[in-house]
């Protein structure tokens, strides 16, 4: 070769890849120490020193924010949320879409003002950056535009519990209690509520399963990626991985299981309780796509490609391990929320015998070989890859250290099988397919057994469909078990039974009633949707007159409820679901006492009570079926 030939081989080498400024502004969204794209405040410098298009999010309550100034509504708005909803984000928006000019805004005053039309609105982008007496003069202006003055409308953002405390603090120096405080505290709470002169829109209560894909369309399919059409290290036999991972991402590879499946983990973990902000979302986004623990802070740019195909360490960008932050180190994973919330799903560490045999032993097992080339070897890259085969054959023929318990790599820097096998796992949830009459269930993969038919009864109740019969018959089963502290099998009815002592016995075979499993005449067990807390939740009414006992049935304790149902030992899973039950179960006891109260027959009582003679009812276990029937017993007492 001519050494014109091999310099201009070199040029085309080095020369940087079309998508090079794009994908570093990205790579600023995810987990890393200067993530500086994540704070709206320093994107429009950062959109500036890249030269492309900003990422666009939904904001879905924008429009009418607008129409509130358009249509001359009187008042004020109020945007709240907590830190990563997005509130300045929400805010620039509205600030340009009402005519602002974006130079006014990048400066670094906390307060601006803007004319629409006849109308000053004064916008505050956080409330929290502002000192007392600054503070105090922009709730003052608020006050008195909810109070009915025009002068001025007001734009604010700020954190709940920021708000709440100023206007608290505030009222203690003036010695009255502020006309905000009672209206904004009720909208946080309820927001069906609302004020004729004060819009609040609670970022916080609009994070859903939509918002994990509303932000993985504005990042994968971004205009931007039309740079990299053509990129040398992607073109030629070359695959890049992030190119892979985006088209997992939107769809073009899997058909958007992967993103169905991380939208129910988000869904979940919303209604365990952990609020994952727009922020993190974004951070999770970028790190799906350009994670890689090979790459500076786990997160690749394009530099990286060429020598990550080099060394043959493509299928270690899996994105499916980079959604649980397994591209970082555990530490800095652990520490962003994002990935503290998936990992509790036990994505990866969960086990499955079936599907655990069919990854070690399916390539030589001739029953498991056609499962194995159809859920395995049909992923070349991030399945049955080079180094997954070679770290399997190492574990089979029982090599030394292959079988590290703690998944050390070995001296020449492979990761060992079991860590390759639990980025399978991981795999596997997210492309194995959803077929209910399948050995290999992806839900079976994580500490979330029941989690589709959880998300299954949502949504059956949330439209008012009918309940499915196993599922009710579980949760019934399930409640029976904490009650009693038996293995009983009664599916047909609840018994509400203790021990004649301490409710928080953990045998109580001393029933004090027993109800229906379904409403009859409005007594019995129903499962319904709540709206509040936007889960189902278990109403029980134990006799007419008294009122209903409520359980908010969150993933972990509908979990705990069919694992006990299903044999589980209830402390086994959960103490703390163990103790909420309880708690339930001394409510349904009270409701069972005020009955008792409310009973017509008082006079036929009274005279039990004055001959001695006690009534009880013991549950007894039929041997044959397991179910528990009512035994009744006189006890007469000497008076």
């Amino acid at each position: 070769m001519s050494e014109k030939a091999r310099d201009g081989g070199r040029a085309a080498t080095c020369s940087s890849p079309p998508g090079l400024a794009w994908v570093r502004f990205l790579r600023n969204y995810g987990p890393i120490p200067t993530n500086g794209n994540l704070f709206d405040e320093h994107v429009s410098k950062a959109l500036s020193r890249a030269k492309v298009q900003p990422v666009n999010l939904p904001t879905p309550w924008l429009g009418e924010m607008e129409s509130h100034f358009r249509d001359g509504r009187p008042g004020s708005i109020l945007v709240a949320g907590t830190a990563g909803d997005g509130k300045t984000y929400h805010l620039r928006r509205l600030w340009s879409g009402l005519g602002g000019a974006s130079s006014k805004w990048a400066s670094s005053a906390s307060v601006k003002d803007l004319i629409v039309g006849q109308r000053r609105i004064v916008f505050v982008k956080d409330l929290s950056e502002l000192s007392g007496e600054e503070g105090d003069e922009v709730l003052d202006g608020l006050e008195r535009s909810v109070a009915g003055d025009d002068g001025a409308s007001y734009v604010v953002a700020t954190n709940h519990g920021q708000i709440l405390d100023r206007l608290r603090r505030r009222g203690e120096r003036l010695h009255r209690v502020s006309p905000l405080r009672d209206p904004i505290q009720t909208a946080f709470l309820d927001p069906g509520v609302s004020h004729p002169r004060l819009r609040i829109f609670d970022l916080s209560r609009a994070a859903k399963r939509s918002s994990m894909d509303d932000v993985l369309t504005a990042v994968a399919d971004h205009p931007e990626w039309a740079r990299c059409a053509g990129c040398p290290l992607d073109t030629g036999g070359k695959r890049c991985p992030i190119s892979e991972n985006r088209s997992r991402v939107n769809g073009s590879v899997g058909g958007g299981l992967f993103r169905r499946r991380l939208g129910d983990l988000v869904e979940l973990s919303r209604l365990n309780g952990a609020h994952l902000p727009v922020r993190d979302l974004l951070a999770l986004a970028a790190n799906v796509l350009l994670g890689h623990p090979d790459a500076k802070e786990g997160l690749m740019t394009c530099s990286d490609i060429d020598r990550i195909q080099q060394n043959g360490t493509d299928d270690r960008a899996s994105l499916y391990r980079n959604v649980f932050g397994a591209n970082l180190l555990k530490r800095r994973a652990l520490a962003r929320p994002v990935f503290r919330t998936l990992s509790l799903f036990g994505v990866g560490e969960e086990t499955a015998n079936g599907l655990d045999g069919l990854l070690v032993y399916g390539s030589d097992d001739i029953c498991l070989k056609e499962t194995f080339a159809r859920l395995v070897t049909a992923d070349c890259l991030y399945g049955a890859s080079p180094g997954y085969l070679a770290a399997q054959r190492r574990y089979l023929e029982g090599e030394e250290g292959a079988r590290d318990e703690e998944g050390a790599r070995d001296d020449g820097g492979e990761e060992s099988f079991l860590d390759r096998l639990a980025d399978q796992r991981r795999r596997l949830f997210f492309s194995l397919p959803a077929d209910p009459g399948s050995p290999y269930q992806h839900w079976g993969l994580t500490s979330f057994v029941y989690a589709g038919d959880y998300m299954s009864l949502t949504d059956a109740t949330e439209t008012k469909k009918a309940v499915d019969d196993g599922t009710r018959s579980r949760i019934v089963c399930g409640l029976n078990r904490v009650m009693t502290g038996l293995l009983i099998e009664n599916a047909d009815r609840v018994f509400v039974a203790g021990s004649g002592g301490s409710a928080n016995a953990r045998v109580g075979t001393l029933c004090d009633t027993e109800i229906p499993a379904r409403k009859t005449q409005g007594v019995g067990v129903s499962i319904r949707f709540d709206k509040t807390t936007q889960r189902p939740c278990i109403d029980v009414v134990v006799a007419k007159g008294t009122s209903p006992v409520l359980l908010d049935l969150t993933p972990i304790r509908f979990e705990f409820l069919c694992r006990v149902a299903n044999g589980a030992l209830p402390g086994s899973f959960s103490n703390e679901c163990l103790e909420d039950l309880f708690a339930f179960k001394v409510r349904l006891l009270r409701q069972v006492e005020a009955a008792r109260r409310l009973s017509v027959e008082d006079a036929e009582e009274e005279a039990q009570e004055d001959s001695g003679a006690l009534d009880l009812s013991f549950i007894d276990i039929n041997d044959n079926d397991g179910h528990g029937a009512l035994r009744r017993m006189t006890v007469r007492v000497p008076v």
